[in-house]
């Protein structure tokens, strides 16, 4: 566990921070109390986010009815909302 400074910090911030990517975390404390923590960014996730969600029984169900067609473009919606008088 590598800890730091506040000053050291303010000096050095690129330094630091490069170095928490290679080696893991830094702590910065002021005045010997620990107030802040530098970790190295997570790797994104390689699953897309449509093979990672949890489908709902009841839509599963109809996807497997084959009754699930296509609905109103999102645009068009968007476009006669923004066209509505307002109250």
């Amino acid at each position: 566990m590598k800890t730091i400074s506040i000053r050291q910090l303010h000096e050095k911030t690129g330094e630091y921070v490069r170095q928490a990517s290679e080696d893991g975390e830094i702590y910065v404390t002021d005045r010997g109390k620990t107030v802040a923590k530098i970790v190295p960014q997570q790797e994104a996730t390689k699953v897309p986010y449509f093979a990672r969600r949890k489908l709902t029984p009841a839509f599963r169900k109809l996807m497997k009815s084959g009754n699930l067609r296509g609905g109103t473009d999102s645009t068009r919606i968007v476009s006669d909302d923004r066209d509505r008088p307002v109250e």
